[in-house]
């Protein structure tokens, strides 16, 4: 699993969150996602949205127009109906908004990972 994630205490959160369910890659901005997808192709991302360098949806395009099938799931603090709809326009396949629930992010994991 790639964790595109910019926050350094997000990311901790997720390790304590994913460790020893997935292997965990950590990508610091969307710049690095794109790199380290095209080198460890992994089997889900969890994207966040606002990175430097490039977003989460620079980052999603990029990687989609490598790999189209491959799960995105976008982070964001953002949680607006509006901010859904243009999330999966984008081409995530789901997301789960900041704070990060841990039973409501492993049960989006499944959803999507279910769907492919």
């Amino acid at each position: 699993m790639l964790i595109a994630e910019d926050n350094e205490s997000n990311y901790t959160l997720y390790e304590h969150m994913l460790t020893g369910n997935y292997e965990l890659i950590h990508a610091w901005n969307g710049e690095e996602a794109v790199e380290l997808f095209e080198q460890t192709h992994p089997d889900i991302i969890l994207m966040d949205i606002s990175m430097p360098k490039m977003d989460g949806y620079e980052a999603t395009n990029e990687i989609k127009r490598k790999d189209a099938l491959v799960p995105i799931i976008a982070v964001t603090a953002y949680a607006f109906a509006t901010d859904k709809e243009r999330m999966l326009e984008s081409g995530f396949n789901g997301y789960v908004s900041k704070p990060i629930n841990h039973t409501r992010l492993k049960e989006e994991i499944a959803d999507v990972l279910k769907k492919q």
